[in-house]
């Protein structure tokens, strides 16, 4: 059970192209959101789809991989974990931030 704690899956697409940031310690990271929808009918019978924006971050071979081949629009599986974390913005006021630190990416679609 220990391998399903804090275990993200998302299917979803590209809503801009990556960020890729090469650090003066060698190391690569690509910053991304993606978009995934769900879809029901409501109690009119309406179909109501419901997006939702989910933050992923990739570092190492992983971001090389996104630099090269990941665009906007790109539909992509992505596994990680959710991680948390805050920072003090321009006005002083702190700031939360979530997001998917991705550990294996599928490139999905054409």
């Amino acid at each position: 059970m220990n391998t399903l704690r804090n275990r993200v899956q998302l299917i979803g697409n590209l809503g801009n192209d990556p960020e890729v940031i090469h650090l003066d310690s060698g190391k690569v990271v690509a910053k991304f959101n993606i978009a995934t929808n769900d879809s029901y009918t409501n109690n009119k019978g309406e179909k109501i789809t419901d997006t939702q924006w989910h933050n992923v971050v990739a570092w190492g071979k992983t971001a090389e991989i996104i630099e090269k081949y990941v665009k906007k629009g790109k539909e992509v599986a992505v596994e990680g974990k959710l991680t948390t974390r805050n920072y003090e913005d321009k006005d002083g006021q702190k700031r939360y931030v979530t997001e998917v630190v991705c550990n294996e990416l599928l490139l999905l679609g054409k």
